[in-house]
């Protein structure tokens, strides 16, 4: 940690083993965690909260005040957890009185060139690809992956396991389990692929699909289906998670796919 070529403040808390290259610059207010390699040219400012084992890449900047005109220089917080690799040019911005923080969770990959804007939520194992961007006010849940150039809209909601395809935009929340695309963005599928990876058997998966038949195959508007889902299909966790989701959405769940003559 002793690199006379980086600027770290008397008031940061340093695990021992941290190791800090040339020209980073690191704020009062900070804490981070055992085993995290912060590269050169990084920028932590306050209120960052960084865990164990943790990777950042070159230029990235952690913990910068919101770009929000209604932040007045309230102490809010950027919560990394364990294992995260943040790569070249990311920025995260601490949160706003809204939340009061920022969260990123474990094992998560965000990619170069992200920006995670204030008082967004993150879930663990999630995957963020090269140029995503969320606005304020976001949940995304675990396993979530974002491929490139994704931009979310301020207060939508992604659920776990969820899978967005490039260049789409997120105008509406995006329930679990599911594969979104096309534009506007629409269901697509489910993300059978992701799941089977992560262990949920054939069963499962069909289990899955059959509540998204109803959802989105049926000609259901949202609340019938989800009454029809909860009448018909055996209660299990998925099933409680997929309506639960619809129940908290606030911004409305994306639609399905439309082909137009």
């Amino acid at each position: 940690m002793n690199q006379p070529l980086a600027y770290v403040h008397p008031g940061a808390k340093i695990a021992k083993n941290v190791v800090i290259e040339p020209f980073t610059t690191i704020y009062n207010n900070v804490t981070i965690g055992e085993g995290t390699w912060i590269g050169s040219n990084v920028t932590i400012m306050e209120g960052a909260r960084i865990g164990k084992n943790c990777n950042i890449f070159p230029g990235s900047v952690i913990s910068a005040v919101p770009q929000d005109l209604k932040y007045n220089d309230e102490d809010t917080l950027t919560i990394i957890g364990d294992n995260v690799t943040i790569r070249e040019c990311v920025t995260i911005n601490r949160g706003t009185t809204d939340r009061m923080k920022t969260v990123i969770g474990d094992n998560c990959l965000i990619m170069a060139y992200c920006h995670i804007a204030h008082d967004c939520i993150v879930g663990n194992n999630c995957i963020f690809s090269n140029n995503s961007t969320l606005a304020g006010h976001i949940n995304i849940g675990d396993y979530v992956v974002l491929a490139g150039m994704t931009a979310v809209h301020q207060f939508c909601s992604v659920g776990s396991h969820a899978f967005v395809t490039g260049g789409s935009l997120v105008r509406k929340d995006v329930p679990p389990f599911v594969k979104a695309g096309r534009e506007p963005l629409s269901y697509v599928g489910i993300n059978s692929v992701g799941l089977r990876r992560r262990g949920y058997t054939t069963e499962k998966i069909r289990e899955i699909q059959d509540i998204f038949r109803i959802l989105y195959q049926k000609n259901y508007n949202n609340t019938q289906a989800a009454g029809i889902i909860e009448a018909e299909m055996e209660a299990t966790t998925e099933r409680d998670e997929i309506l639960q989701f619809i129940k908290n959405s606030h911004r409305g769940i994306m639609k399905g796919y439309f082909k137009s003559n």
